[in-house]
């Protein structure tokens, strides 16, 4: 992937917040990885709301790897928030979840998700999982951030 890109990964779940970070550092992953615990703090980020002002801490991201399963705004939720958006929806997403409903699923890509990944249950696998998205978006042109 892309090294200058940033990453926002909006994940509830600490454990699968180092997962993720783990799973970065084992393929050597060194984007930018910028993490917040729900739909509705992820909106605040995007958008450089309070206490995500400064453009420095809160680029915009060049991917949103997110769960659909969060408190306070859900991953559909907050898919359908900012892909609504015209200033935010051309940020591609790929939802990475244990929701492994069909339901989930078809909203999910109704919104207009990138791709729709089920956590693997082991860390190898995982592993596995995040290097072959690595692989896909190392091919993919990406916009430039604004």
């Amino acid at each position: 992937m892309n090294s200058e890109i940033s990453i926002l990964l909006i994940e509830d779940d600490v454990v699968d917040v180092k997962i993720v970070k783990r799973a970065f550092k084992e393929i050597n992953i060194t984007n930018p990885l910028h993490v917040v615990s729900n739909g509705e703090e992820a909106l605040k980020f995007l958008k450089h709301e309070a206490p995500y002002t400064d453009r420095m801490d809160a680029p915009e991201p060049g991917l949103i790897l997110l769960d659909l399963n969060m408190p306070i705004m859900d991953g559909i939720a907050f898919l359908d928030a900012y892909r609504s958006d015209p200033e935010l929806k051309h940020i591609p997403s790929i939802v990475l979840t244990t929701s492994d409903e069909e339901r989930d699923r078809r909203q999910s890509y109704a919104i207009g998700i990138a791709g729709y990944i089920l956590k693997p249950v082991g860390f190898n696998e995982f592993v596995d999982a995040v290097r072959q998205i690595d692989g896909y978006w190392s091919l993919c042109e990406l916009p430039v951030a604004g």
